[in-house]
């Protein structure tokens, strides 16, 4: 068996992933998301703590670092985390950082704000989750660059799919930078005859959006949202979809692509950046940003189109191996064998 390395350049063996990350470490893992926060960026941290304890190291999940003991601080989000680093910096001179960018820190606060800046200059490696983020960073910064995708098991359990319907599910939170109502306003487009019916699982994050979110459902007998759920639960509708919709307007590369990928679930994904570097510029199941009717056509044409249908399977079966938690777990140890300080 065989996996995709995680910058998808080349393929790994069995053989090559080497859990042993460097000497134990006491890490400090810094998210602007408290605790039990909806956050993506909060989920990521508690991943990532599990992933780097596995690796045999001592991991505190902190909102901001306040100084003390510590050998190497991991700050996720440019600037928010920017203050964190400088007093890191201050106290341990000669100890390592990582920075990790993730959505709108990377496409939005990169180019305008000075602390990212200045994050990005004192970090020793600036993680990204995907490939195609490295052109979005200043080309001295690129060498520092280390790609990170996602991973995700597969869901226990064999896809259960409605006789009824023909479910396509979004999953995530209702917030304005993730487009939440594309899907819902494109399934409106579709014939009087189709059996689309757009499942929502996503807490909202606003008074406006869960009203919003309310009225589409009284209006639109298209849509289901069944509001904030968890994790088991989101990834069971994935599994037993019959398509994913990922419309966002900026992502940094979403980990429900990974889960998605993992259950061999067919993606249609708003083309944009952070999408394209997960499924790549090949993938035939983009449609425009923002675009209601590109995106009613694709899900027109995966419900009456068998062909296309496997196709998009075929796509994301060609995906999952860079998925599987191997590859992250090995990237990691690379990454702190070669940032940690000898002794």
């Amino acid at each position: 068996m065989l996996w995709l390395d995680s910058e998808r350049a080349r393929l790994i063996y069995p053989d090559e992933i080497h859990l042993s990350s460097s000497k134990y470490m006491k890490i400090v893992l810094v998210t602007p998301a408290p605790p039990r926060s909806l956050n993506g960026n909060r989920v990521t941290a508690s991943r990532w703590a599990r992933i780097l304890r596995n690796l045999g190291h001592n991991v505190r999940v902190q909102v901001e670092y306040g100084g003390g003991d510590c050998d190497l601080l991991i700050g996720l989000h440019g600037r928010r985390s920017n203050t964190s680093m400088e007093l890191f910096k201050r106290i341990h001179p000669e100890l390592p950082m990582v920075l990790v960018l993730t959505g709108t820190d990377l496409y939005e606060d990169t180019p305008s704000h000075p602390e990212v800046r200045r994050s990005l200059e004192l970090a020793d490696a600036v993680v990204v989750l995907q490939p195609r983020a490295n052109d979005d960073l200043p080309e001295h910064i690129r060498p520092k660059v280390q790609v990170i995708i996602q991973s995700a098991r597969p869901t226990p359990g064999t896809p259960q799919r409605s006789s009824k319907f023909f479910d396509i599910v979004v999953a995530g939170h209702l917030r304005e930078v993730k487009d939440p109502f594309r899907a819902a306003i494109a399934s409106r487009l579709l014939r009087a005859d189709s059996r689309v019916r757009i499942v929502h699982a996503g807490e909202a994050m606003s008074m406006e959006m869960e009203q919003m979110a309310t009225e589409e459902m009284r209006s639109n007998f298209r849509y289901k949202w069944v509001g904030g759920v968890p994790r088991w639960r989101s990834r069971r509708l994935i599994r037993n979809s019959n398509a994913l919709v990922v419309s966002s307007l900026l992502e940094g590369g979403a980990n429900v692509i990974s889960e998605a990928l993992s259950d061999h679930v067919p993606i249609i994904a708003s083309k944009m950046p952070g999408n394209i570097g997960l499924l790549g510029k090949d993938y035939p199941g983009y449609f425009q940003v923002g675009n209601s009717q590109s995106l009613a056509n694709l899900i027109a044409e995966i419900e009456a189109n068998s062909e296309f249908l496997r196709e998009l399977r075929q796509a994301v079966s060609s995906l999952e191996p860079g998925t599987r938690p191997e590859v992250e777990h090995a990237t990691w140890a690379k990454l702190l064998r070669k940032i940690s300080v000898p002794t």
